[in-house]
């Protein structure tokens, strides 16, 4: 039912010239709807909205201020006022909310479906929030099935490539299989360049590509709007997990509460576009995902460094013990996304830490140094220089 504030939105965008059919549209109501309005010439009676609203006009002014906040999700509105007591039910808020949407302004874009597992679209996105008592700007990587419209999504401190490569490795073991094509914005960590003769893409995104068998795919420069559907999954995101969801423990808790959220929320909606709960969407698609490899992907930091001849290599700033026999060494050191360390001399892993605060000191294995301090010897000297001195 139409309320005041849609008949005045009605008859300001008539007399603007705005065809019916749009308006229709725009309010989520029939074209007929709209005519009958127009032809009423005046707004529905007060009474039927007072008997509507009553529940909620104590809670107008904490609606508008969200609005104010750029937050225009209805049902994570409903969510909040309800933790504030109120008693009403999800479609008065949504009524509320409804005709003031005009004021935000939109963008057509052209869409197109894929089949069951053809497609995968991978983007990032950024956010504000609170991680471990401090304000931080998080990065999420969001990667969304095209048909089904599931997607995965990874909070990370940056997006280089190996927190890409690892975004998307989550994402396969999150649907349980792989998609024919990944298509990609232009990021350096995936593109390179484009060429007369086609996409040069990153030597370890192709490498991701041949383990998980997908054809890597690039949205045309200044095209990005081509992967459209994972675009609106990032403001998904946004829009209802992080306005619900203020403060973290640790980039973990974040992850650990993002994937318990998609099972509870996001893979149980109704999307609007293909009018079906995702899931119910999802296992028609799961049989077309291509199944996962053997072996994960690695996606470590890959340095070297040089052991000092105490047995420590220096590692973000603070130092880490090896075996002593590698003094005046070089080797390779490998930097897990969750701050393991692993040490390798000749193919071979000779230690392993886990990456600590500089200030809590170094950090080091007894075993490492057994040997350097069995081969140290006291120099002894002959106290008779001594007490020839007067």
């Amino acid at each position: 039912m139409l309320t005041q504030e849609d008949y005045w939105m009605i008859q300001d965008k008539v007399n603007k010239g705005v065809y019916q059919k749009d308006i229709a549209e725009e309010l989520g109501v029939s074209a007929r709807t709209v005519r009958r309005a127009v032809a009423r010439g005046g707004a529905p009676s007060p009474k039927r909205r007072r008997q509507r609203h009553a529940k909620l006009a104590p809670y107008t002014e904490q609606i508008d201020a969200l609005l104010a906040e750029n937050v225009w999700n209805a049902k994570v509105i409903f969510r909040e006022l309800q933790a504030r007591g109120y008693p009403g039910g999800y479609t008065v808020v949504r009524d509320y909310i409804q005709p003031k949407r005009a004021l935000r302004p939109a963008k057509a874009t052209v869409r197109f479906e894929t089949r069951p597992g053809e497609q995968l679209q991978h983007d990032w996105g950024e956010v504000w929030t609170e991680v471990g008592g401090e304000r931080m700007k998080v990065h999420i990587a969001v990667n969304t099935l095209g048909y089904s419209r599931r997607f995965h999504v990874m909070a990370a401190r940056c997006q280089d490539a190996e927190h890409t490569y690892e975004s998307l490795v989550r994402a396969f073991e999150w649907f349980g299989g792989v998609s024919a094509t990944v298509l990609v914005d232009n990021q350096r960590s995936a593109v390179l360049e484009h060429t007369r003769r086609g996409v040069r893409f990153n030597p370890g995104f192709k490498a991701l590509a041949g383990h998980y068998g997908f054809v890597p795919k690039a949205c045309r420069p200044y095209r990005a709007r081509t992967k459209g559907k994972v675009e609106r999954m990032v403001g998904y995101v946004k829009q209802h997990f992080f306005v619900r969801y203020r403060s973290f423990e640790s980039l973990a808790h974040l992850n650990q509460l993002l994937e318990a959220w998609l099972l509870a929320e996001a893979d149980q909606r109704l999307h609007g576009t293909v009018k079906e709960v995702v899931s119910v969407r999802f296992a028609r698609e799961a049989p077309a995902l291509a199944s996962l490899p053997p072996s994960r992907f690695e996606t470590d930091y890959h340095q070297t460094r040089k052991v000092a001849w105490d047995g420590y290599i220096d590692v973000g700033g603070n130092r880490y013990s090896v075996p002593d026999d590698q003094a005046g060494r070089i080797v390779q050191i490998r930097l897990s996304l969750d701050g393991g360390l692993r040490v390798y001399a000749d193919e071979r892993c000779i230690a392993r830490h886990r990456l600590g605060d500089p200030a809590a000191g170094w950090v080091s294995c007894p075993e490492h140094h057994r040997g350097l301090w069995q081969r140290l010897a006291v120099e002894q000297r002959d106290l008779t220089v001594y007490e020839e001195v007067a």
